[in-house]
């Protein structure tokens, strides 16, 4: 029987950030390590979905005040109230999904280009109950969810920059904006290690929508590092983004983003790797917009993921859980993915 050491190496879970607070603009996935052929295409799908409870500190010790009477739908009330409060405040309590279609197609040896397509759908969703009772079952705080009722939307902002407000889903979803981008494989390093370059623009064909689109054009650049072993594999991902900002539903400037995505890879078998990866990405918010550290500070997120391969087929899994910084990022988030890879070639 094959062992792990007859196996190949997959790259890191290319799931992207869905943190709601900017996950509009080009972010960069991390660059897998499997190689095609000249002249032949690849074609992944990932499905993310994601529960976010992020709150600022006053609102949150008005709704853990308001728990001993019960859960309860918010309303203009709380709405008032929340205005009444100190300084600025916040409260995003929605569940998201996305799938994104990437076809990538190898003109030549170093050079493959792809197309991104993605779709965002936003809900109440079902895990809640799950994510109180992991705090209950740790001890954690319950920041203020029982409160509130299970499975709901609800979106309010009373920043210096911003003032909105939804009960329920602002939006049902729908198609937001693709990607095109190139990867470049022809730098030669010493063995072990390999390196690619990408760069990226997200392009906004259908114009600016509340939570589908900021309606601008974003760039992105990206170099790969991976070093290859046995049964192991280390990566580090370092990416700039030129985020042309956006105007709703919180004003954010133009500006460079930069992230580091870096993460380990293990064989388990011929067919199956593990992976861990984490993710550090500047905040897209300025004390133009809001001056509350919670949205200013950058994100953190780990991710534990599972790969198997099929004949011409791999099949991923992955969760994410934010880190440090919890009110500008999803509490969890799930990630599925299946690419089809018809004809593999050697690692570039």
């Amino acid at each position: 029987m094959a062992g792990a050491a007859d196996g190949e190496f997959y790259g890191l879970l290319r799931s992207r950030d869905l943190t709601p607070f900017g996950f509009l603009r080009l972010d960069m996935r991390p660059a897998h390590a499997i190689a095609i052929e000249p002249g032949s295409w690849a074609l992944e799908a990932e499905l993310g979905y994601q529960n976010t409870w992020a709150l600022s500190p006053e609102v949150e010790d008005y709704l853990i005040a308001l728990e001993p009477q019960g859960r309860r739908d918010l309303g203009p009330a709380d709405v008032t109230a929340i205005q009444a409060l100190p300084g600025e405040n916040y409260l995003l309590d929605v569940e998201q999904g996305s799938l994104d279609l990437t076809l990538h197609y190898k003109f030549s040896k170093n050079w493959t280009g792809y197309l991104t397509a993605s779709a965002l759908s936003y809900q109440g969703g079902f895990l809640d109950s799950m994510i109180e009772e992991f705090h209950d079952a740790f001890g954690f705080s319950t920041f203020g969810r029982p409160a509130v009722t299970r499975n709901e939307a609800n979106l309010i902002y009373d920043l210096k920059s911003a003032q909105l407000v939804f009960f329920g889903s602002p939006t049902d979803g729908g198609m937001t904006d693709p990607a095109i981008g190139v990867r470049y494989v022809g730098v030669s390093l010493p063995d072990p290690w390999k390196l690619s370059l990408e760069a990226a623009v997200k392009v906004p064909v259908a114009g600016r929508r509340l939570l589908l689109s900021t309606g601008r054009t974003d760039y992105g650049v990206q170099a790969s590092l991976q070093r290859f072993s046995n049964h192991h594999a280390l990566y580090v991902d370092v990416a700039a983004v030129y985020y042309a900002g956006t105007t709703e539903p919180a004003p954010q400037e133009s500006q460079i983003v930069p992230t580091l995505v870096f993460g380990y890879e293990r064989k388990l078998s011929a067919n199956t790797n593990i992976n861990l990866q984490g993710y550090i990405s500047k905040s897209v918010y300025s004390h133009q917009t809001t001056d509350l550290d919670e949205l200013l500070g950058e994100k953190y997120q780990l991710s534990l993921g599972m790969r198997h391969r099929i004949k011409q087929y791999l099949i991923s899994f992955g969760i994410t859980e934010n880190l440090q910084n919890v009110n500008n990022t999803p509490d969890i988030g799930f990630q599925l993915g299946l690419a089809y890879i018809p004809h593999r070639a050697a690692i570039d």
